[in-house]
């Protein structure tokens, strides 16, 4: 195990989550920030609120990738004999973890960022694609039924450990990717304090596209 390999892929996994999408894009084509507005989230949710379709999606999908790329970092370090096969798992989940930090926590924009939720799928997509699958299928059956962003992140993410406990795919899950699981639900839960205080009192924002709606308290 190379020691100085580690803390230097630590340190990149934590600054490719740092990256700010939606604060940099939302600079960079539309002339302001997105922190300003809507929800005052830094995540793609609320670029597409804001800013659009186009917009929400760039976001969301360059988020996706900064998880992904940050967790297979485990996969180049074993190739290149930096660690063992029986760390991988391990690994990936301390860099996808690491970038998922700076994703809620950038370097990049003073250390205020988004919720998460798109880089932990990334992050999900590279330890368990089947599961990520079916996490997404859930994700969307429930914002298409309930039109709230919110509920069908939680849910998603919920859905994660209880599934691998119930070994839908046929075959025992390990303990610590069951584990991560239930952290990671933990995370979103909260990441999301504020959406679920508003989805129990029924004021919570619905999925329609709102432009350039200044940020509320």
């Amino acid at each position: 195990m190379n020691v100085i390999a580690l803390i230097s892929a630590t340190v990149l996994a934590y600054l490719l989550g740092s990256i700010p999408t939606a604060v940099w894009y939302g600079q960079a084509f539309f002339g302001l920030d997105i922190r300003n507005y809507g929800s005052g989230n830094a995540g793609a949710t609320n670029t597409f609120r804001v800013l659009g379709k186009r917009a929400g999606t760039v976001v969301m999908l360059v988020d996706v990738m900064k998880g992904f790329t940050a967790t297979i970092l485990a996969t180049l370090l074993w190739r290149y004999q930096f660690i063992d096969a029986d760390d991988v798992l391990t690994w990936k989940l301390v860099f996808g973890l690491t970038a998922v930090i700076g994703h809620l926590f950038p370097v990049f924009a003073n250390f205020k960022g988004g919720k998460g939720v798109a880089s932990l799928l990334g992050m999900v997509l590279a330890i368990h694609p089947e599961m990520a699958v079916v996490c997404i299928g859930i994700f969307l059956l429930v914002v298409i039924a309930s039109q709230y962003v919110s509920l069908g992140s939680l849910l998603a993410a919920l859905a994660f450990p209880v599934l691998l406990l119930l070994r839908i795919f046929g075959e025992k899950e390990s303990p610590l990717l069951i584990a991560f699981g239930f952290v990671v639900f933990l995370i979103v839960a909260l990441t999301h304090q504020k959406n679920i205080g508003r989805l129990l009192r029924g004021q919570e924002n619905r999925t329609v596209l709102i432009r350039l709606r200044k940020k509320r308290d």
